[in-house]
This record gives structure tokens, C-alpha cells and sequence, in this order.
């Protein structure tokens, strides 16, 4: 399986990324080894995951999300907490 995801670093930021292993990930985002821009804003949470079959489904989202202002990724993770 393939993700997209969005965090959220301890500065109330967010940082949306793709992954095929999203434990493996989030624990590399904690360890400070994520990304440079999450490095700097530990812990990190997921609020937001999506699961594709392909690699290129979820790269296609993950831009698609990094297009959207802040006020729409925040309703993307509202909808989830309504489920």
C-alpha cells in the first residue's frame, strides 16, 4: 500500500507527505530524520492518511493537497473526525 499524509508538528504547522510504510515514516519524522522541515517541530502527529494501490496515485495527491490553502487541509481533517 501506498499514503498520503498529512502531520502536525508541535507548532500547530502542517506538513503533507507520501510514504508506502507509514509507521516506518512517522517514527523516521520523530527521530528527526522525516524531513527538514519537521526536523525542527517535534513531535509530529498523523491527522490525516489516505491509501492508494500505486506510488503515483498517492505523489498525485500529495501535490494536490500541497495545491490546497491551510483552511482546506484543515477541513480534509475535520471531515475525518466526523467519521
Amino acid at each position: 500500500m501506498n499514503y498520503t499524509y498529512i502531520l502536525q508538528c508541535s507548532d500547530g504547522s502542517l506538513y503533507c507527505g507520501w510514504t508506502n510504510d507509514i509507521d516506518k515514516r512517522l517514527a523516521a519524522h520523530n527521530a528527526g530524520r522525516g524531513a527538514k522541515y519537521t526536523k525542527s517541530r517535534l513531535p509530529v502527529k498523523v491527522v490525516h492518511l489516505e491509501t492508494f494501490d500505486t506510488k503515483e496515485e498517492a505523489m498525485k495527491r500529495e501535490w494536490r493537497i500541497k495545491q490546497m490553502t491551510r483552511a482546506a487541509k484543515l477541513r480534509l481533517i475535520a471531515s475525518d473526525k466526523k467519521r
